[in-house]
């Protein structure tokens, strides 16, 4: 996955499709410097490797070593241009930043009149386009030409542009305190999870309410409702309140379908939007808008006028494959899911520069879970393994959690009691140093752990006590979101019943229809 130890200039030459280095070897045999045919040649060698190593390339000769860090600066500067040359002119942020840099030129050349007119155009796309912070940058320009630019109607076109600074100040200023609302709710999130107790819930529901307090949603243009959205959202997400988070991931959607230019302006934010949509309607097992949406999502992304790039495209794959593989989980459909677990792991190599470690990780655990609803428990096992032996995801003990847990279950099903027992103590010891335990893994290892220990003709009646507790600990609305990464309950049923898991969630899954 991504290696953000790399070079910095490697990995920018590979990140660069075919086209993109043709238009660069064309753009840089136009500059005419003495150093030109040294940093095409570090071009070229970087081009060629499969690793970066400085070795190979003071081995071609011509680089030393005490030109290489300024060489590798030039090239990865002169890549950037290039890029920024050939960038497609339906981008209307680089149209904006460009015209706004053609009436600077014309300003420092002393023609005021034309670098006003050009302002005053871009400042009405701005607007058009809700980039507000661009349209008040550009109203501070015209402030500053119009105290030099003396004209008879200067009084009148100095009230305007107050008024209008001040409009786009106030707003900007909104859309600010969102954001920064929204990303500490985020940061909280990984510093402590979810909320565990009604003291912790108060808490977040009152510094979430202290921040929005004197802010009045009915004069919220697009960018601002994006982030009072964004906000509620995660202030749900913490509190374990799904249907809220249902509401607001509901409201961000809608708010780019019913404003469709800013889709294609805006792609990552309604990429991200539609996942957290999604993963609402998982959570509430609302399975036909599950579909429908998914659905929809793929529809826009596939339209023409979706952007492309490298980013882009990793998004697009990462939430249309993880929802692909929910809604199989959700419908126990798990036999007719095995198609996609080739395509998601060739999909992941070559996304592997832009994502990290945790996406490919959730992706293993949702592919155990594929095969362990289709009671290829040898398969599933390999998977967890990978999530289990992996040292990296400190910041998902939650993932480690019932990646352990599944496993145990599946040696279970496998009948594999010795290693079952060791197993058993090194999840034990791993549970006890988690900062973020529930009920539910508790009980669930306390189960397990007293498998072995009844009688054969005692187990049935276990598992139906397991399975009572178990449905009144899914009440609990702390502790509902662990049933979401294992579904105990269904499991128990399968035992209880002597039928197949796969066959318990479809029944489920047309009971919950909706």
């Amino acid at each position: 996955m991504a290696n953000h130890q790399k070079d910095f200039l490697f990995v920018l030459i590979k990140s660069l499709s075919k086209s993109e280095k043709r238009q660069f070897k064309i753009f840089a045999s136009r500059l005419e410097t003495s150093s030109n045919t040294k940093f095409i040649e570090l071009f070229n060698i970087l081009d060629k490797s499969e690793t970066y190593d400085e070795k190979l390339i003071l081995k071609s000769g011509s680089i030393k070593k005490v030109q290489l860090s300024n060489l590798k600066s030039y090239l990865y500067k002169q890549i950037l241009v290039s890029i920024r040359l050939n960038i497609p002119s339906q981008n209307i942020r680089y149209q904006l930043r460009e015209q706004i840099d053609f009436a600077v030129i014309l300003y420092n050349k002393g023609l005021y009149k034309q670098s006003l007119k050009i302002l005053d155009k871009t400042k009405q796309q701005a607007l058009e386009n809700d980039e507000k912070y661009m349209a008040y940058e550009i109203v501070e320009f015209e402030k500053l030409i119009e105290s030099q630019y003396i004209t008879r109607s200067i009084q009148g076109r100095a009230d305007e542009l107050v008024i209008q600074a001040k409009e786009l100040n106030y707003r900007n200023t909104i859309s600010s305190k969102l954001s920064n609302l929204s990303l500490q709710l985020y940061g909280i999130m990984l510093k402590t999870g979810y909320v565990k107790s009604d003291e912790e819930y108060k808490y977040i529901d009152d510094y979430f309410n202290r921040h929005i307090a004197k802010l009045d949603e009915s004069k919220f243009g697009f960018r601002e409702k994006y982030w009072f959205y964004n906000a509620n959202l995660w202030r749900s997400f913490l509190v374990q309140d799904f249907l809220a988070s249902y509401k607001y991931a509901y409201k961000w959607v809608t708010l780019f379908y019913d404003n469709p230019n800013m889709i294609y302006l805006n792609p990552v934010f309604f990429l991200k939007g539609n996942h957290y949509f999604l993963e609402s309607l998982y959570m509430l097992k609302y399975t036909s808008n599950f579909k429908r949406y998914l659905s929809l999502l793929e529809e826009t992304i596939e339209d023409p006028r979706f952007p492309v790039n490298d980013n882009i495209a990793s998004l697009s794959f990462l939430y249309i494959y993880n929802n692909k593989l929910n809604l199989h989980i959700l419908e126990g459909t798990f036999a007719e899911s095995e198609y996609l677990i080739p395509e998601i792991l060739e999909r992941l190599k070559l996304h592997s520069e832009h994502l990290d470690e945790h996406h490919e990780m959730l992706f293993f655990y949702k592919i155990a879970s594929i095969y362990f609803g289709n009671e290829k428990y040898n398969e599933c096992i390999l998977y967890l393994d990978k999530i289990i032996n992996n040292k990296n995801l400190t910041m998902r003990e939650d993932l480690m959690c019932f990646a352990r847990l599944l496993s145990l279950i599946a040696h279970y099903e496998l009948g594999k009691d010795y290693y079952l027992e060791n197993h058993l103590k090194s999840t034990y010891k791993f549970l006890l140093k988690m900062n973020d335990l529930h009920e539910v893994q508790k009980e669930i290892i306390k189960f397990l752990r007293n498998l072995n220990n009844f009688y054969p003709a005692d187990i049935k009646k276990e598992f139906k006590k397991m399975h009572a507790r178990f449905v009144e600990l899914e009440k609990n609305t702390y502790e509902k979101r662990a049933f979401l990464y294992l579904d105990i309950i269904s499991w128990l049923e399968s035992k209880i019943e002597n039928r197949k898991i796969a066959d318990i969630i479809k029944e489920k899954a047309k009971l919950n229809s909706r």
